[in-house]
């Protein structure tokens, strides 16, 4: 995403709108191209070498922010590594010994080559079995400056393709793996549709508050919502974005998602998060979103912030399966590994409660039909855990069962009807326990009680 200093908008009184560029424009396509053959040119070049020729051709562009906001997405896909056949700080170490045998090198200046200096190199180099290239180079390889691009995109340099370098690229914010968002080849058309989803992001960074409206993709959509532990109330809604009595009627849902500005102390990793999940909604062919963003601290004065999908924004997230904690993706992953017949399958529910709806986090199916509906306890504050015991209360499934962390300040007797349906877990869930618990509750699938 863009720092705050590469963020571009224009506020009025009324409203507050990112200053979009046109992804058709002669100018700014050029721009992109460049930079793109730049970043691909300085393959295994030092970082310094590439910051420096950004720099060079933003002095040549009138739109320095365009410019450089347009090279941090592209840093963004990049990976840069330390490069040197010996631990830099075990080289810088041996030479500093070896020098101290041999002070002073230089009593005074001379006129000819530091021999002293060559011969103290060349010793360590010898000593750790390196070239005197190597280890000249490898002395300070660990600077920022002196990192390597090692990959750009979907590219990788060639000594690079085989000694197992991971990826380290920024693109998952959230510390998911790449395999959660979809790869693309790094183009124009990418870069500059990118850089516009990068302004919208950025105004969200002290949004007090988002509403966002979405009419198809729910599943994709909610499950950013909670992968991004974003505190949330959803309600079922009409083809006109009017609120519904019931699921029954539902023909899309709103969600109101509290903002980092709305906290009791801003966070600024809450703030991320929000951003992060704006990409989740251009996934729908058709979506609404609301935000009023904080413009004065001191008054607490906020301007609106409008966005829907005839802005024509493009999401480089996945509709695939995403997993709002590591309980869940280990969960998972153990259900996988496993023998048993029962099925665990990823939000496949919604429950009616009336002006709001609830979404569990799996649903565990048998083949003979029967089924269960588990939901995986866990908060941001006290009275967000509370809002969720209160929707848990509510739900008069009797097929509903829940995994709750002991480490979480609540006892049984407040999960309400479903609290002979608890299973209490310390670090992790285990699959067993679950098919225990579902196999006292289960109903058959046709008929999933209290759910759509």
């Amino acid at each position: 995403m863009l720092t705050a200093n590469l963020a571009r908008s224009r506020t009025t009184d009324q409203e507050i709108r990112p200053l979009f560029i046109d992804p058709t424009d002669g100018r700014y396509r050029e721009t992109a191209r460049e930079l793109i053959q730049l970043f691909e040119t300085h393959l295994d070049e030092p970082k310094g070498d590439l910051e420096d020729a950004i720099d060079e051709l933003t002095v040549n562009d009138t739109d320095y922010k365009i410019v450089q906001g347009l090279a941090k997405l592209l840093k963004d896909e990049c990976e840069f590594k330390i490069v040197a056949s010996v631990d830099p700080h075990k080289i810088r170490q041996r030479l500093f010994e070896k020098a101290n045998e041999r002070y002073p090198i230089v009593r005074q200046p001379t006129l000819g080559e530091d021999t002293q200096k060559l011969e103290v190199y060349s010793a360590v180099a010898d000593e750790l079995g390196i070239s005197l290239e190597e280890c000249y180079r490898g002395m300070y390889a660990d600077l920022e400056d002196n990192t390597r691009l090692v990959r750009i995109g979907t590219r990788t340099a060639d000594q690079y393709t085989t000694d197992g370098v991971s990826s380290t690229s920024t693109t998952a914010l959230t510390g998911s793996s790449d395999a959660d968002y979809e790869h693309t080849d790094l183009t124009v058309d990418w870069l500059l549709t990118r850089y516009n989803l990068a302004l919208a992001q950025a105004v969200l960074y002290d949004a007090t508050e988002m509403r966002i409206r979405v009419w198809d993709h729910f599943g994709a959509v909610f499950s950013y919502v909670k992968l991004f532990g974003l505190m949330h109330r959803i309600y079922p809604i009409d083809v006109d974005g009017e609120r519904v009595a019931s699921t029954d009627q539902a023909a899309g849902y709103e969600a109101v998602l509290d903002g980092p500005a709305s906290l009791f102390s801003k966070s600024q990793k809450y703030g991320i998060r929000m951003a992060n999940f704006l990409p989740a909604l251009p996934l729908c062919n058709r979506w609404e979103m609301t935000a009023e963003v904080l413009a004065d601290e001191t008054t607490g004065e906020t301007r609106a912030f409008t966005l829907d999908h005839t802005e024509n924004l493009d999401s480089h997230y996945s509709t695939g399966d995403q997993f709002d904690s590591d309980v869940e993706r280990t969960l998972a992953q153990k259900w996988e590994r496993s023998n048993t017949e029962w099925e665990l399958v990823r939000e496949d529910d919604i429950f009616d409660l009336g002006a709001e709806v609830m979404i569990p986090d799996f649903a565990i199916e048998h083949p003979d039909g029967r089924r269960a509906i588990l939901e995986i306890v866990g908060f941001w504050t006290p009275e967000y855990l509370e809002s969720k015991l209160t929707k848990i209360r509510q739900v008069e499934a009797d097929n509903f069962v829940l995994a709750v962390s002991e480490r979480l300040d609540c006892a049984s007797e407040e999960f309400g009807r479903t609290a002979d349906r608890v299973l209490w877990f310390k670090t992790g869930i285990h699959v067993y326990d679950v098919v225990d618990l579902a196999e006292t509750v289960t109903v058959p699938s046709e008929t999933p009680s209290g759910s759509k």
